[in-house]
């Protein structure tokens, strides 16, 4: 259903003009997304995971056509995003946001929330058919009806991430970008809202981007997982493969990181260090500072993302 072939994406962090011109320095670029390759079928669910500022969200919203990439192709459903006529291909993606406390108007009433999408999209089969609509789509989510009267204060975190969802699923989409859609709600809001969402899934027929941090959450919801390192791909397999084999050493020490009780006394290895500073990278592969198994060629060389065996691709020489 989605294609990403070699997509890049860089955000000029200049300094102002008149300071560069006195101060004598050059332009920097920040690449947020270097040279990511993935392929999401129909009906999975693919997770993107990794430590804060390494490019999911980056990745989320050049899919959805918040930003445009600055290289590379994105392809929906056999057609290149930059070539199509976007609203109608649009309509069949939508994207659930972080924070369910900024990405609802506060000024609005839900009714009106929810048929946004349809309204913007020119669909609007009249107000009671609308009306009935909305109804229908509260009811999905868990909501009632007589919901869509309310502004969204009168809910709490996860009745609002439940009115995002049913806003997304306005326009009948049929690919879905979650952007850590339950990282801002306690523990079990977030397992309501994710049982929803694979509910939802199996009935509806839908196809997911997951993005989280949040391993946890992933092994409950994914089907496949890529692991992202300041802006590239590193790892992608099966979820449960990566859970039980992990072959890239930053995959292993994030699984490392995850608190279990079965594993109290036992030697674990913290993922160690600073993410590097992405003005300024390392050269060849960019995890060579807090790798374990680095050697000279890691120093040097970037290595490629490379097909596994038994399925799935690794970016590591090592491996």
């Amino acid at each position: 259903m989605l294609l990403l072939e070699n997509v890049r994406r860089d955000f000029d962090v200049s300094r102002p003009w008149l300071n560069r011109v006195i101060e004598g320095e050059p332009r920097r670029k920040l690449r947020a997304v270097d040279d990511v390759s993935f392929a999401i079928r129909k009906g999975e669910t693919l997770a993107l995971v990794g430590e804060s500022g390494c490019g999911k969200s980056t990745v989320a919203r050049l899919i959805v056509g918040l930003y445009p990439p600055s290289g590379g192709r994105i392809v929906f459903d056999g057609t290149d995003l930059a070539d199509a006529a976007s609203a109608l291909l649009r309509r069949r993606m939508q994207m659930i946001f972080q924070d369910p406390y900024a990405s609802l108007n506060p000024r609005w009433r839900v009714r009106d929330i929810v048929a946004e999408p349809i309204v913007a999209h020119g669909s609007v089969p009249g107000k009671a058919v609308l009306a009935a609509r909305v109804a229908e789509l509260l009811t999905q989510v868990g909501l009632v009806p007589e919901d869509g009267e309310k502004f969204p204060h009168e809910f709490s975190g996860g009745q609002r991430q439940r009115i995002s969802i049913a806003r997304a699923l306005s326009s009948n989409p049929e690919f879905l970008v979650c952007d850590e859609p339950t990282s801002a709600l306690d523990v079990s809001v977030q397992a309501q809202i994710l049982n929803l969402m694979r509910d939802l899934q199996q009935r509806l027929g839908l196809t997911y981007l997951f993005i989280s941090h949040n391993l946890a959450v992933v092994a409950h919801i994914a089907t496949r997982v890529g692991v992202m390192y300041l802006g590239r791909l590193v790892e992608i397999a099966e979820a449960k493969e990566l859970f039980a084999r992990p072959r890239h050493p930053y995959t292993r020490m994030l699984i490392d990181a995850i608190p279990d009780l079965q594993m109290s006394g036992k030697a674990r290895t913290p993922v160690a260090g600073e993410v590097p500073n992405p003005l300024a990278p390392p050269p060849g592969c960019a995890f060579n500072p807090r790798c374990p198994h680095a050697g000279a060629r890691c120093r040097t060389e970037r290595p490629a993302v490379r097909p596994l065996t038994r399925g799935g691709a690794v970016a590591c020489h090592a491996v």
